[in-house]
């Protein structure tokens, strides 16, 4: 049987390595060998976080490689213009140079790249290789729409050429999408106007690469955005995607982190009652000035309720972020990394306090968690008003005449959302209806299956 070898290419973040990872994952269940290939840095974070790995990584089949991505280590990847220009203009000759290594070396033949949408000149690298592609969205069906109707948003007076918004009105792409609004398009928040500008023409033409295969796979469900998929049935979904776990990996630590999972909140867990913890995880990107970190804090001491708090190294360091000293901490468990998927489905969870990325959503969702939403950038906004508006299993925080989401707030969220039983049994039925997907003969296992063929024919 052939045994075909599969190029994977997320863009360089943690939130699109993650549901890559666990799409490899399933390739390499379904017959297929993979390379995934990280920058150089990331690679060397995501090795370096797996110390100690006890998750069966088959290296025969799923192979961790790296390139340049054009930037010195030192260099400021927060800089969004500048990482992206390094992007284009050094990885598609790194990317070709480390295909051919591969195929010299003798081992494997690629014989499918498998890029993220915002990546996707990697197919235009496979094509001249003679190599076939397919792309991958790691946001939601939504902002798929979205990016892929950037001409129709501007003929229809919504932004101008530059994706700025001309008017502050609501809009539908489609009659069958829920209400957006412009404050949430896709591109909006992620930095100074300037680079805002040309991030904004590189989306747009990463739209474009979506011409260039028939297959475009995304980790959603038909159940959770059944408007948006009708609209976009070139839109393939596959999800939920999410890590296998079998008894004996209780302690294995996910492939594919930039820092590494502590897993001694795992135990805490154990120990506190059913459906009691505050999870608050703001995933991989999010920064609090120092008064909302205060207020975050002392507003999850008041609640007086038990907490898991997932606060980054990273972020304490970059911002000079102290804890108030009135902070005691005493009911939570502070950890600088979690295995969020194993949190969520653990029973002592009561709510997810989260930013809202799309891998967030999707595996809260999947766990039947209900939501307190604070988006911090881009699609996370869509996605907090997707989750409280339309499928009516969050909150949302409410900020002050200050720009602050005040203790007070958090408390009054806490408790109404902790209070309020049809959330909770909305998000228990949403999770039947999710996880139904990952069973043989479903919609999205079925199309992974179609996808695994075209690849083996």
């Amino acid at each position: 049987m052939i045994i075909p070898s599969v190029l994977v290419l997320p863009f360089p973040a943690q939130g699109h390595v993650n549901p890559m990872i666990n799409f490899s994952q399933n390739l390499v269940e379904r017959g297929c060998k993979v390379y995934f290939v990280n920058t150089d840095l990331n690679h060397k974070q995501v090795v370096s976080s797996m110390v100690e790995q006890q998750e069966s990584l088959d290296e025969s089949l799923l192979k961790l490689v790296s390139i340049p991505d054009g930037l010195r280590p030192e260099d400021d990847r927060t800089d969004f213009g500048k990482f992206f220009d390094a992007i284009l203009s050094t990885m598609p000759s790194m990317l070709r140079k480390k295909i051919e290594e591969i195929h010299l070396n003798g081992e494997d033949r690629i014989s499918c790249i498998v890029a993220d949408v915002n990546m996707g000149w990697a197919l235009n690298v496979g094509n001249k290789l003679g190599i076939k592609g397919a792309l991958f969205w790691p946001a939601s069906a939504a902002m798929f729409a979205m990016q892929c109707n950037i001409h129709t948003l501007i003929d229809n007076g919504i932004i101008d050429s530059d994706g700025i918004s001309i008017t502050k009105n609501t809009f539908r792409i489609s009659a069958t999408m829920p209400v957006m609004d412009t404050g949430s398009l896709l591109w909006r928040g992620i930095a100074d106007s300037i680079t805002s500008k040309k991030i904004f023409k590189i989306l747009m033409e990463a739209a474009e690469t979506t011409n260039l295969t028939e297959w475009c796979l995304c980790n959603t469900t038909y159940e959770l955005e059944p408007g948006v998929l009708s609209f976009v049935p070139k839109l393939l979904p596959v999800g939920p995607l999410l890590r296998s776990y079998d008894n004996k990996s209780v302690n294995a630590r996910s492939i594919g982190q930039f820092w590494e999972e502590d897993l001694s909140c795992m135990d805490w867990l154990d120990q506190q009652p059913h459906h009691s913890v505050l999870y608050v995880a703001f995933g991989s990107f999010t920064l609090f000035d120092q008064n909302q970190f205060n207020e975050l804090a002392l507003g999850l001491d008041i609640t007086n309720r038990p907490f898991l708090w997932v606060v980054r190294q990273d972020s304490n360091s970059t911002n000079k972020i102290t804890y108030p000293n009135e902070f005691l901490g005493s009911h939570g468990k502070i950890v600088s990394w979690a295995p969020q998927q194993k949190v969520l489905r653990h029973p002592a969870i009561a709510c997810f306090v989260s930013h809202c990325g799309w891998n967030s959503t999707m595996e809260g969702l999947s766990n039947g968690v209900s939501f307190l939403c604070w988006p911090y950038f881009g699609d996370q906004f869509y996605n907090k008003k997707y989750i409280c508006d339309e499928l009516k299993v969050g909150l949302g925080f409410d900020s002050d005449e200050n720009g602050l989401v005040s203790r007070e707030e958090i408390i009054t969220k806490v408790d109404q959302l902790l209070s309020d039983e049809n959330k909770r049994s909305r998000s228990l039925k949403l999770k039947e209806k999710l996880i139904s997907n990952i069973e043989e003969g479903s919609m999205s296992s079925e199309n992974f299956s179609k996808f695994v063929k075209w690849l083996k024919d």
